[in-house]
C-alpha cells in the first residue's frame, strides 16, 4: 500500500486518478483550492484518507499546502495533477510550474515525483531571461515546457526519486473541453501506473511518458543551462532553492 497525495483531485483526470488509486487499496489524499471544493472532493471520492484545501495561485498557500502535507506521514508518491489553462499568464505559470517548483522543494522528498504536462509543451519556448522580467508573458504551452523542465531537473539532482513527466492526451474534462478526442481512462492511468507500479519500466527517472510509454520531449526540458537558469528564478521569486 502506497501513500500518495495528488494536486488538483476534486475533478478531472486527479479525481479519476484519485478514485483509482483508492480502489487499489492505496492511501489518498486528495487537494482542492478552497475549503468548499475539498468538502466536495472528499464527497466525490469518499474513500480517500485526507484531503488539503489551498489555492495553488498564491505562493503564501502553497507553502501551506506543503505544511499540511508535512504534517501527514511521509508520501511514496506525489502527482503534480493541478494546472490551469484560461487563466491570466501569470496564474498559468504560477498554477502549472512554480507550485509544482514550491511543492517539491517544501514538501518531505517522497520516493516518487509525476508531473502533469501536455503535448502543448513541444509549442513552448524557454523565454527565460523575459521569465526573469515578467510572467505576464508565459503561454499554457511554456508553462507546460517549464513544468517538464522542473520535472527533468529534478530526476537529474535526486537520483533516488523517480521523476517523470506525463502528457495525459485531449481529453474530455472540464479543461479538455466534452468534445476532446482522446481516451478518459487513458488519461489518468500513466500517471497511477507511474505512482504505484513495481513494473520494471515504471521505476525509471527522467522520462516524459504518453499512455504508458515513452516520448521524445522539448529538447529544452533536458539542457542543463536553461535548467538551472529556470530554477535560480523560481529560487528567486519564492525565496526557496530546491
Amino acid at each position: 500500500m502506497a501513500r500518495i497525495l495528488i494536486t488538483g483531485s476534486a475533478d478531472g483526470l486527479g479525481q479519476l486518478a484519485a478514485k483509482a488509486l483508492v480502489a487499489s487499496g492505496h492511501e489518498v489524499v486528495l487537494h482542492a483550492r478552497s475549503a468548499e471544493r475539498a468538502r466536495y472532493a472528499r464527497q466525490q471520492t469518499p474513500g480517500a484518507w485526507n484531503v488539503i484545501a489551498g489555492d495553488l495561485s498564491d505562493l503564501a498557500e502553497t507553502r501551506r499546502i506543503a505544511d499540511q502535507a508535512n504534517a501527514l506521514r511521509p508520501f511514496d508518491a506525489v502527482i503534480h495533477n493541478a494546472g490551469v489553462y484560461q487563466a491570466s499568464a501569470q496564474e498559468v505559470f504560477v498554477v502549472n510550474a512554480l507550485a509544482p517548483y514550491l511543492l517539491t522543494c517544501l514538501i518531505q522528498r517522497p520516493k516518487r515525483l509525476i508531473y502533469l504536462s501536455s503535448s502543448l509543451h513541444l509549442q513552448g519556448r524557454a523565454n527565460l531571461e523575459s521569465l526573469a522580467g515578467s510572467l505576464s508573458h508565459v503561454s499554457y504551452a511554456d508553462s507546460k515546457l517549464y513544468v517538464t523542465m522542473l520535472c527533468m531537473a529534478v530526476a537529474r539532482q535526486w537520483p533516488n526519486v523517480y521523476a517523470n513527466a506525463v502528457d495525459p492526451g485531449w481529453v474530455p474534462t472540464k479543461m479538455g473541453g466534452p468534445n476532446a478526442p482522446d481516451d478518459l481512462q487513458k488519461g489518468y492511468e500513466t500517471q497511477v501506473w507511474l505512482a504505484v507500479s513495481d513494473d520494471r519500466a515504471a521505476q525509471v527517472s527522467g522520462r516524459y511518458f504518453h499512455h504508458r510509454r515513452e516520448r521524445p520531449y522539448n529538447p529544452q526540458a533536458s539542457d542543463v543551462a536553461l535548467q538551472e537558469r529556470f530554477l535560480n528564478i523560481c529560487r528567486e521569486i519564492t525565496g526557496v532553492a530546491i
